[in-house]
């Protein structure tokens, strides 16, 4: 008997949005990989979960899955875990889902906590089609992965981290038409939740006037068909 991948989402600030059931598949598994094991350390002591870690982030899951199919074929149950969210959305994930799909070995994905869906719902944009970009590229590409995003009919969105925030703005503000509405959430779910509203160029005014601070979710309007 093989044992099974499970993929287990973790709250993206709030412990209690943890749910009954992640809590029960993680203390049941044989291990649980976990992107940052200090971080998810303190999730595990808040639930009094004792399984073994491993740590399996970017940096050495390239290495690592053949390891961890060999583990799952002799017959253990593993969890993955992400710092926050669920692995596999901009997280370490697939590369080991693949593997195991490649090895007819079952994955089972639990639903739970992603950053995307509150600040989509949240943004007061239509949300039944969207396209999501994960994280923009550093420099190089970014201003063709923008005039790409430019172009598209339907809401889309992406994260972004706090020092590239305004700079991203004011990109899109060059490009973009003046009157393109987006929201930009941050830190979700946790104490200093907050969504901003208005047309990129309002979004820019209030940035220089407010540092950015925490982890966003930037969501805009597609291009309009008039």
């Amino acid at each position: 008997m093989t044992g099974k991948l499970y993929i287990v989402p973790t709250p993206v600030g709030n412990l209690e949005d943890m749910t009954f059931r992640a809590v029960r598949i993680l203390e049941e598994v044989d291990l649980i990989l976990a992107e940052d094991t200090r971080t998810s350390g303190k999730l595990m002591s808040h639930y009094q979960i004792t399984t073994p870690m491993k740590s399996h982030h970017q940096h050495n899951e390239h290495k690592s899955v053949e390891r961890i199919v060999e583990q799952l074929g002799a017959g253990e149950n593993i969890a993955l875990i992400s710092d926050a969210g669920t692995p596999g959305i901009s997280d370490p994930g697939f590369l080991l889902v693949r593997a195991c799909a490649q090895q007819n070995i079952e994955v089972e994905c639990l639903p739970g906590a992603t950053a995307i869906i509150p600040a989509l719902v949240t943004s007061g944009i239509p949300c039944d089609k969207f396209y999501f970009e994960g994280f923009l590229p550093h420099k190089k590409g970014k201003q063709t992965r923008i005039n790409y995003l430019k172009e598209l009919p339907c809401t889309f969105a992406f994260y972004e981290s706090p020092h590239r925030v305004l700079k991203t703005l004011e990109m899109m503000q060059e490009l973009f038409e003046d009157d393109r509405q987006g929201s930009v959430a941050r830190e979700i779910s946790k104490k200093f939740e907050e969504v901003v509203r208005g047309s990129i160029s309002e979004l820019v005014a209030h940035f220089k006037q407010k540092a950015p601070k925490g982890e966003f979710v930037m969501v805009f309007e597609g291009k309009s068909s008039k």
